[in-house]
């Protein structure tokens, strides 16, 4: 009988640690890709000038390179040992609906696995880095001229 009550009493308490860790359903947790609404309105300070893509096209080779592929194609060496499918900053559709701040705020605090600059950049950085990245879409051809009918 003892032993009965023992296992009756492992049991229950092995019931009550399982519920007492269960996320509460009346509050969702937090998403790790939730932009707040405010950094998704922020807008660059920091016109695109040659000198800020400089110093974009910098903290990207060092940073983001690596996963994000030398020409932002989304094929770098390290997303592909992961097995990782990235964006193709090339591709102009890409970032159509991604805002500045979207953007800086992914960089400022990561996303999924891509890591957090955080405070390695300073804020002027981070919003070279954006341009530089918009920088690298292409541009797609203008349309041809109508030519006169014969």
């Amino acid at each position: 009988m003892l032993k009965h009550l023992l296992i009756m009493l492992l049991l229950g308490l092995s019931a009550l640690a399982q519920e007492s860790q269960a996320p509460s359903k009346s509050t969702p947790p937090p998403s790790a890709t939730s932009i707040p609404v405010e950094a998704t309105r922020q807008a660059n300070p920091v016109k695109p000038t040659p000198e800020s893509l400089a110093v974009g096209k910098k903290w990207y080779n060092l940073d983001c390179a690596m996963c994000h592929g030398t020409t932002g194609d989304g094929k770098g060496e390290m997303a592909s040992d992961m097995k990782q499918k990235l964006v193709d900053f090339t591709d102009p559709a890409a970032l159509k609906d991604v805002t500045d701040g979207e953007m800086f705020y992914v960089i400022k605090n990561g996303k999924g696995q891509m890591p957090a600059e955080g405070d390695r950049v300073k804020a002027e950085q981070a919003w070279d880095l954006v341009n530089y990245v918009r920088s690298l879409a292409k541009k797609a051809p203008a349309p041809a001229a109508d030519k006169p009918a014969n």
